[in-house]
């Protein structure tokens, strides 16, 4: 791809826990990701693939390694900054537990809003709303009043209410139904179209991740074995073993 960089990861480790307790959760790592694709990180529980995008978000700060995020070094011994925080948004797997279940939708949307000083809150919040399908009657309800999809539409209206240049994506789909998934997938694919948002999507599904992603990494135990592009995938032009049993 001739795009600009959106994030650089060289040779990153990150580590849980401390003294003997200490984990290493990630090894070696290496991957580009390029202004605008979508990326996959794919592989078993516990391979270490949301590790990354937590560390990526700056909600991990263990790590080693060089890291850049839309053309900043990041330094594991200092917070991304709060301009840096914009630019990369999460959505968690689980809406529900990603949202306070004594906030309304409209307060949800529109509090990062006023604690970084943004004009026009209103105005984005109902833009928000209506790029994830969701009509103004939403606004006010809460959480609980919500299906599982609907609130996983709020999760990432609230992303996108903080116009990010890069969304990280934590199996938002897999606490959903099949029908219900599917339109959430859609909706991401339509918003990257539209917006030109970079993705990197965290899946143990390779259907999914294929469908969603330009390129794929494969992770099994905390390493990277392969990096694919999604025409490889669906067409089975793999090498590494593990990849193939993910295939299966």
């Amino acid at each position: 791809m001739d795009a600009p960089l959106a994030l650089v990861c060289h040779n990153v480790d990150v580590f849980y826990g401390h003294g003997a307790r200490r984990h290493q959760a990630v090894k070696q790592v290496s991957f580009e990701v390029f202004k605008g694709e979508a990326f996959g990180l794919v592989g078993g529980s516990g391979c270490g693939k949301s590790t990354i995008l937590r560390m990526l978000a700056g909600l991990d700060g263990d790590w080693h390694g060089e890291v850049s995020v839309l053309g900043q070094r990041r330094s594991a011994q200092q917070a991304p900054s709060a301009a840096d925080r914009l630019q990369v948004q999460m959505v968690f797997q689980d809406p529900f537990g990603s949202l306070h279940p004594l906030h309304n939708i409209d307060r949800s949307l529109s509090a990062a809003r006023h604690v970084h000083g943004f004009d026009r809150i209103e105005q984005r919040v109902l833009q928000a709303l209506d790029r994830v399908g969701l009509s103004r009657g939403f606004r006010f309800r809460f959480p609980h009043q919500l299906s599982g999809g609907q609130r996983q539409r709020v999760a990432i209206a609230r992303a996108l209410v903080l116009e990010p240049s890069i969304l990280l994506l934590d199996e938002p789909t897999s606490a959903l139904d099949a029908s219900i998934q599917a339109e959430v997938l859609n909706l991401l694919m339509d918003v990257r179209r539209d917006l030109g948002t970079t993705y990197v999507f965290v899946s143990h599904d390779m259907g999914v991740i294929s469908h969603m992603c330009d390129r794929v990494a494969v992770m099994k135990q905390g390493q990277i074995v392969e990096t694919l592009s999604s025409h490889q995938i669906v067409s089975a032009h793999v090498t590494h073993p593990y990849t193939r049993e993910l295939l299966v």
